[in-house]
């Protein structure tokens, strides 16, 4: 049976070094592949496992005095082949304490205790605990072992005070909180890297497993709770006016005023208990935030997002009455959900619905976004359109942020211009792509800007938002244009249809788009992932050919980019000849480009547009 065994494993290394030995791998990811967890073609392999939990959680919330006090059950399933011998928990709102480690300097108001264990039991056995250290990730010893295919239950109360400055989370104003990351829980166990230990230091985004919740939260009278997943009790927590005019906004194109500023005035929009519990549900999700506020308007609508089978999703806005921008963030949002349903990435919309909540944040949870308040209208659409986008990675492709936040912040950036194209004009579009998203990166020469893409995003801090952002969002630009958008969705959804609700690593998307186009694209994939490449071509000379002329194309900076090939003639006329990213396979350092014509040349020039070239000075050649 060893021999056998061994004799199994040696095989699936090997076919897997035939088939993808042009990319570097990192010893653990290999290991995973060694070990039939992932697969070369790109596919959960036939060994894939991850682990899952039941959350049940209770928090009773205070605006007033910013006090929570949480209750949670956790059935947590150990679905791995490895026997659990501790948990790893994340106690992430513990970034708030003094002695917790964070990228940046902080100021007062966005101190507090952090998370504070009342109690603790695993199994029904009461666990020790000391509340003073000032981590986000605490170790917790079995006293039984978690043999793969069992559960154990974990029951956890906790309390804590939001911080009076808000970030991703905290107080929004004196009577409005937004809550995020607010409740203990067990980190991901993963097959490449078991326990996830990295400590969140207010940078770096997150990793989650896909989980079922229960949430409940009791408010006082009077303030509305907004929260990822289903309202399970709307009839009992809201009046009978107000329960109607929600359930009228899941069918309703037009924005329903839930609760206009003048019904908040009076008082009368909740049930008049002291305290209200508003309970949610949602299955198969990696996170759960919530808002809650006595002075937030609510607005409300819907939108199909699933044309074959007419499917709805709510589009929820909840925000100052003061806010004209965000009087209009329902439609806008409306908008997204189906135009990024039916387009890039062409996925139906997974959720039931989107609240988007004014905030200072500008940051995704599932069904939930924290926006800032703008004075433009175009740009705070901008800004929710990217949030929302971030459904599908990573709350629908459940990615490592943490580890490798190209995964998702690349694919929002992406679908951000797309989005942005089709609303605001190509030109706009760009130019707020290339002010926000490339700009930065191109025009400054220091070592960190030009990191690989690869490079873990934890063990970045000043190349982070290029990394992250701009750069892998022009691989992606750049491989829609080379494979044309028809075979490039074809291997996006192959992509994502293999891995929602799972847990994909960089290498999975490499082989996967690989494996569904039916091209070796590790040489582009090695180009902009894996190398300290820029964009920088120059024309090196233009000279008279067969049938016209040759411009020999150096690139300088490395990057596999495509370009337009702009000629002016001498008579005056202009020709424009596009090269995807395919011209840089055979040699990444230099080509030649023919221009068949029987005119004189006068002048050509590069034009990468959004590929923005380090040094425009040399992109011209005159004759």
């Amino acid at each position: 049976m060893l021999k056998k065994l061994l004799f199994t494993t040696l095989l699936g290394a090997a076919v897997y070094q035939t088939q993808a030995q042009s990319l570097y791998m990192p010893r653990d990811i290999k290991a995973a592949f060694a070990k039939q967890t992932r697969s070369p073609d790109g596919k959960p392999g036939k060994n894939y496992w991850q682990n899952r939990g039941r959350y049940n959680i209770t928090v009773t919330v205070d605006p007033k005095t910013r006090n929570v006090n949480g209750t949670e059950q956790i059935t947590y399933i150990n679905n791995s082949p490895d026997t659990l011998r501790l948990l790893n928990l994340k106690f992430i709102l513990n970034t708030h304490r003094p002695g917790a480690a964070r990228f940046s300097a902080t100021e007062k108001d966005y101190l507090t205790e952090g998370i504070q264990i009342d109690k603790m039991q695993i199994n029904g056995n009461t666990q020790k605990w000391n509340n003073e250290p000032s981590g986000t990730n605490r170790g917790v010893r079995l006293a039984k072992p978690l043999n793969p295919g069992d559960s154990l239950k974990l029951d956890i109360d906790w309390h804590f005070q939001a911080s009076v400055q808000s970030g991703r989370e905290g107080m929004l104003n004196p009577s409005t909180m937004f809550l995020a990351y607010f409740y203990p829980r067990i980190a991901v166990y993963d097959d490449y890297n078991g326990w996830d230990t990295l400590e969140f230091l207010d940078a770096q985004e997150f990793y989650n497993d896909f989980n079922d919740y229960t949430l409940n939260v009791k408010a006082p009278k009077n303030f509305i709770v907004w929260a990822t997943g289903t309202l399970q009790n709307a009839k009992q927590v809201l009046q009978p006016e107000y329960y109607k005019r929600l359930q009228k906004s899941f069918t309703s194109d037009s924005t329903i005023h839930i609760a206009t500023a003048d019904d908040i005035a009076k008082k009368k929009v909740t049930a008049q208990n002291d305290l209200n519990t508003w309970t949610w549900t949602c299955t198969n999700i990696s996170d759960v935030a919530l808002a809650v506020s006595d002075n937030y308007v609510w607005d409300a609508a819907s939108v199909i997002v699933d044309p074959k089978t007419k499917r709805r999703a709510s589009m929820q806005a909840a925000f100052a009455d003061s806010a004209a921008d965000f009087h209009k963030v329902v439609q806008f949002g409306r908008h997204s959900l189906s135009w990024l349903s039916q387009n890039w990435p062409g996925v139906p919309y997974p959720f039931p619905k989107m609240t988007s909540v004014m905030g200072f944040a500008d940051m995704e949870y599932p069904m939930m976004c924290n926006d800032s308040h703008t004075d433009s209208f175009d740009f705070t659409q901008f800004v929710q359109d990217h949030e929302i986008a971030h459904t599908w990675m990573p709350f629908y492709m459940g990615v490592n942020e943490s580890r490798y936040a190209f995964m998702d912040e690349g694919w929002a950036t992406t679908f951000e211009l797309l989005i942005g194209t089709a609303e605001f004009g190509k030109a706009k579009a760009e130019s707020l792509f290339k002010q926000f998203r490339v700009a930065g990166w191109i025009n400054n020469k220091s070592t960190y800007q030009d990191l690989p893409v690869i490079t873990p995003s934890s063990e970045l801090r000043m190349g982070y938002g290029n990394n992250a952002y701009g750069k892998p969002a022009l691989s992606h630009l750049a491989l829609k244009d080379m494979l044309g958008d028809e075979l490039f969705k074809k291997a996006l959804h192959g992509y994502m249809d293999r891995w929602n609700g799972k847990h994909p690593i960089p290498w999975d998307y490499f082989n996967s788009m690989s494996n569904v186009s039916g091209q070796d694209l590790n040489w582009f994939f090695n180009n902009w992932y894996f190398t300290n490449y820029y964009i920088d071509l120059a024309v090196q000379g233009v000279t008279k050919a067969d049938g016209g002329y040759s411009v020999a194309i150096q690139n300088i900076g490395g990057f596999a980019a495509p370009f337009d090939v702009k000629v002016t003639y001498a008579d005056g006329s202009t020709e424009s000849l596009h090269q995807t990213a395919s011209v840089w396979k055979a040699d990444q350092k230099q080509t030649a480009i023919i221009i068949k014509t029987t005119k004189a040349v006068q002048s050509v020039t590069l034009d990468g547009g959004i590929f923005m070239d380090a040094t425009v000075k040399d992109n011209t050649f005159k004759l």
